[in-house]
């Protein structure tokens, strides 16, 4: 597996070695003593499986405690997956990197604790799969709009199709401190 800096520090996109002969193609998605070697602190406690159609549009979400880092990846389609640095007092505070991820690059994010996190669905249907270094909790659950323009997150759709829930997030600077994960107790 390849690890690839991003333009945020902590994003990492990583480039799984993809094994392909005449019945189709293997690959690990993970193994931790590989993540350990590169650096990649990262236990996962729950695994994810969605399925979305072209236009949809998930997140931008993230939790204030049991914060989760995440190592996304798509098993079938095509999507563009967004994560964003919503740590209060974090150097990179409203800084978003994102890349395509696709049933043929095969390539997957790492998206630290902390950061909030999303993506949009560029093929006909994607099934989207991610792991998280701890349980999903509904109470400290929170969110940033989408199309915050102080964010400025160049997504590849203009009006994407939203849950309720993702439909009421606020700017990131309409986000009392307190409802933001903390940098210092993060980094």
């Amino acid at each position: 597996m390849k690890l690839h800096n991003t333009t945020l520090p902590g994003v990492l996109l990583l480039q799984p070695k993809v094994f392909h002969d005449p019945r189709g193609f293997f690959l690990e998605t993970f193994h931790e003593h590989r993540f350990q070697e590169m650096g990649i602190d990262f236990t996962p406690v729950q695994s994810n499986h969605s399925r979305s159609e072209k236009g949809i549009l998930r997140g931008l979400h993230f939790q204030l405690e049991h914060t989760q880092a995440k190592v996304a990846y798509v098993t079938s389609g095509r999507v563009f997956d967004v994560a964003v640095d919503v740590r209060h007092g974090s150097p990179n505070f409203g800084q978003w990197f994102g890349a395509v991820l696709d049933d043929e690059n095969h390539h997957q994010i790492y998206v630290p604790a902390g950061f909030a996190h999303g993506y949009c669905v560029l093929s006909e249907r994607a099934d989207f799969t991610y792991q998280c270094s701890d349980f999903y909790h509904p109470q400290s659950e929170g969110g940033v709009a989408w199309n915050d323009p102080n964010i400025g997150i160049d997504w590849p759709l203009d009006s994407p199709v939203l849950s309720g829930k993702d439909e009421k997030w606020l700017n990131l600077d309409k986000i009392p401190a307190d409802l933001l994960p903390s940098y210092n107790n993060l980094k």
